[in-house]
């Protein structure tokens, strides 16, 4: 097969969302270049992403076909609406085609793919921008539409999309995310100089930061400090300039893996994720994880963190004072659990879906 995978957003700073790109594509190649199979990269991108995005690529086993376009943002979203021309004008024949978060380009033939992360903007639109909103759900409703496979991060999303948009469940196939070779319990530990607890997580209210902060307020029996590692959000920010807190912003894969591994717990309070892979991140990086009880993060926790609800700042405070009594206990399961989520396997689920759909 001749694959085109769509790598448009890998011209923007790392999120969740570009990491499940980079690393589902590496396991794709991984998976289906030993077998014959072509993998063409493509993008219409600005020129300052046409240099980011083959950096984003280094060392992953594909060919690229990338178009830099002054104003790229509105000629993706002018192309997807159009419906014309077909990819196949830029890329070439293809067999299969993947476009990955909102833009959804036109094809003659040829199996059509997507992902979908998560339908927050549908759920929970006080959650998102108005530009997310608008950009997710038109990308959502052309995926029920006109997709023969839709791969969804996890059973949770999965299930609601099927659900949400009528699409066949045996259309949706779940493709976990995998974790990054760097994250793991054994290399360097960063020492920020006294005991720490850990937050990732873009400065946005879904990620709930604040309610970490008041919880954190909550702990005062220790010298421990909440370091928070994560890019410029939106919306109302947390209060970030409490005695105790660390403010890191965006750090590389490999800090953010000794970060991980320095750190007493690592807290997830989203209050709504498709998976959560901060959550086997930290995990597979031998850190006990103090995790949101909402469901949707079910999947990303299984039975190896501390679960707390979101909305309650000393609920997640005990969560933090039970990870760090079981801190032992805890790291032991997340090792076990973390070993189940590999990017290879996710290239072997997007390589089935595109053949048994072909």
């Amino acid at each position: 097969m001749r694959i085109a995978f769509d790598v448009s957003p890998l011209s923007h700073e790392a999120t969740g969302v570009n990491n499940y790109i980079r690393g589902s594509l590496a396991g794709l190649a991984e998976v289906a270049r030993p077998l014959g199979h072509e993998i063409v990269a493509f993008a219409p991108t600005s020129p300052g992403g046409k240099r980011l995005i083959p950096k984003a690529l280094g060392g992953i086993d594909v060919e690229t076909k990338l178009v830099a376009l002054p104003g790229a943002h509105g000629w993706r979203t002018a192309w997807s609406m159009a419906g014309y021309p077909p990819a196949e004008r830029f890329i070439g024949k293809f067999d299969a085609l993947h476009f990955t978060d909102w833009m959804y380009p036109p094809q003659k033939r040829g199996v059509r793919a997507t992902t979908i992360h998560d339908l927050v903007p549908i759920h929970h639109p006080q959650w998102t921008t108005k530009r997310t909103r608008a950009m997710h759900r038109r990308k959502y409703r052309n995926a029920a539409l006109t997709c023969d496979v839709v791969f969804a991060n996890s059973e949770y999303t999965a299930e609601d999309f099927s659900r949400s948009f009528d699409v066949p469940r045996e259309r949706v196939l779940v493709a976990y995310p995998g974790i990054g070779e760097h994250y793991s319990a054994d290399g360097p530990v960063d020492d920020l100089g006294a005991p720490y607890l850990l937050t990732v997580a873009t400065l946005e209210p879904r990620k709930n930061l604040g309610t970490l902060v008041d919880a954190f307020g909550l702990i005062t029996d220790t010298d421990l400090s909440l370091v928070v590692v994560g890019g410029e959000g939106w919306g109302e920010q947390p209060r970030l300039d409490r005695r105790g807190i660390v403010r890191l912003g965006r750090v590389s894969d490999e800090q953010l893996a000794r970060l991980y591994r320095g750190a007493e717990a690592v807290i997830y309070p989203s209050r709504f994720e498709g998976f959560g892979m901060p959550i086997t991140e930290a995990m597979a990086s031998g850190a006990p994880v103090v995790a949101s009880a909402h469901e949707s993060m079910d999947e990303a926790s299984g039975d190896a963190a501390v679960r707390a609800d979101p909305e309650s700042p000393h609920a997640i405070a005990a969560g933090i004072l039970e990870a760090l009594t079981r801190r032992d206990e805890l790291r032991a399961k997340g090792l076990e659990h973390a070993r189940r989520f590999t990017w290879r396997r996710t290239g072997e689920v997007f390589l089935e879906g595109y053949q048994r759909f072909a």
